[in-house]
């Protein structure tokens, strides 16, 4: 496991029972991540590439048999998540979230619970 995400995972002080929702979870790493340390919380993880949600959904098949996970093919600016909140929402190297930190916070906030946290992580690859 990459020991960059393990570090990013560990800044976001997971609750057992936080829905969460992951944006651009690539190939589901982070996801296997924060599954492990829910209990009775929920992870929806979004990516735009029909690939990455594949390999993620292949990656955490036994979270998503159970429910814990679901992974779906989307962009954030046209998902659509109905009525759900997100105690937590989450990215690592999402592009909008560096670029235009405003805009992806209006586009996420529909789904924030009260008092949720919004988190963004953004390093240039070495």
């Amino acid at each position: 496991m990459s020991e960059r995400l393990r570090g990013v995972v560990g800044q976001l002080a997971i609750r057992p029972g936080d829905r969460v929702l992951e944006i651009g979870c690539g190939q589901g790493v982070a996801a296997t991540m924060v599954c492990q340390l829910l209990s009775t919380g929920t992870l929806t993880a979004i990516d735009r590439s029909v690939r990455m949600v594949e390999a993620a959904t292949r990656r955490n098949a036994p979270y998503v048999a159970s429910g814990k996970a679901e992974f779906l093919i989307a962009s954030l600016e046209d998902v659509n998540l109905g009525d759900r909140r997100f105690d937590l929402v989450f990215a690592v190297r999402v592009g909008l979230f560096h670029r235009d930190p405003a805009r992806a916070r209006a586009l996420v906030e529909p789904w924030l619970a009260p008092g949720a946290r919004v988190r963004s992580f953004f390093d240039v690859p070495v």
